[in-house]
């Protein structure tokens, strides 16, 4: 990982677990009662091939390595990752079930009326895993050339400018929304059922911008069809270096990822989490691992168990702030 990498794991894991560097070797003292002493399974929220999935897949051989037994990974997706959410909450917290879920699995207590758990304490973070940065992109031919020229063309004409995102509640309907409100001006949204109907709603000239995922849009941003605008965390990205971040387009602090992390049921014991922590680290070290996340545009993270639960809770409180100040409801 380059230098513009490392500034956004130190930025993402928010520093704030210095004591928690050495859980691993406290782990080993204290030992874990045997485990494991079978097959650990990794239930993906999502469907396979994904975003959420291949990341785990890459991450089992160097998982399988530190802990010693297989690494089984099980896609349960469904209602945003609930539904393998839920699986895991109901398990029993012995550290042979882990949870694999996105930045949805922040807000889904807030969209989903009847959720039967609620995250925060049915879950315990156990590793961050993988960043995964948006961008925004317009057609070649639109006018705006920059992010602020996008913003005044949505200035001059109030809740008309239409923009696409993939789903309600999505970090590419959070990230717009936020948008908009700190810069003041409003436009016309359109719910698509995923990344690549809006991505065909941005090329058919539907809607006029949209926050895609890099799988999606990188490839027509190249070959010329579309026009990348803005990043949405808060460094460039080191494989493309010439797009700005939003942050530094007049936006300070904008930082709209999407991501992945580990999770496993509330209870499991400390030193059990820690093992698994140090596994899925190990899994975003792995050289081959690294170069095919990047070629899927996620950034490897892998951090301790403190370091992701307050990631956690900082982006709970951020995401839910933005679904309660704009009343966003599932639709």
């Amino acid at each position: 990982m380059d230098d513009g990498q490392d500034g956004m794991r130190r930025r993402a894991l928010l520093a704030v677990a210095v004591a928690a560097a050495t859980a691993p070797d406290a782990a080993r003292a204290q030992g874990s009662g045997g485990w494991p002493n079978r097959p650990v399974r990794v239930v993906v929220a999502w469907p396979p091939g994904g975003g959420a999935d291949t990341p785990v897949r890459l991450a089992g051989p160097a998982m399988q390595g530190v802990l010693g037994q297989p690494i089984v990974i099980e896609n349960r997706p469904g209602a945003s990752g609930s539904v393998g959410a839920g699986v895991v909450a109901a398990a029993a917290p012995d550290g042979y079930t882990v949870l694999a879920d996105t930045a949805a699995i922040s807000i889904n207590h807030l969209l989903i009326p009847g959720l039967p758990y609620d995250a925060a304490t049915a879950l315990t973070p156990v590793s961050l895993i993988a960043l995964s940065p948006l961008i925004l992109v317009v057609r070649a031919n639109h006018p705006s050339r920059s992010l602020g020229e996008l913003i005044a063309r949505m200035r001059a004409a109030p809740g008309q400018i239409p923009w696409g995102h993939s789903g309600t509640g999505t970090v590419t309907h959070l990230a717009p929304v936020q948008l908009l409100a700190l810069a003041g001006v409003t436009g016309n949204g359109a719910a698509y059922r995923g990344g690549a109907a809006s991505m065909a709603g941005l090329l058919a000239g539907d809607v006029e911008f949209v926050f895609s995922t890099l799988p999606q849009a990188a490839p027509q941003v190249v070959d010329g069809r579309l026009r990348a605008l803005a990043v949405s965390i808060g460094e460039r990205l080191a494989n493309l270096p010439d797009i700005p971040t939003v942050a530094e387009q007049g936006f300070p602090g904008y930082d709209m990822p999407d991501w992945l992390g580990m999770f496993v049921p509330a209870g499991t014991p400390a030193p059990i989490i820690a093992r698994l922590a140090e596994a899925a680290a190990a899994g975003m070290r792995d050289p081959d691992a690294v170069r095919r996340m990047g070629l899927i545009g996620m950034i490897p993270v892998g951090g301790t168990p403190a370091e992701f639960a307050a990631f956690f809770r900082d982006q709970r409180e951020r995401l839910g702030r933005v679904i309660r100040e704009h009343n966003i409801r599932a639709e």
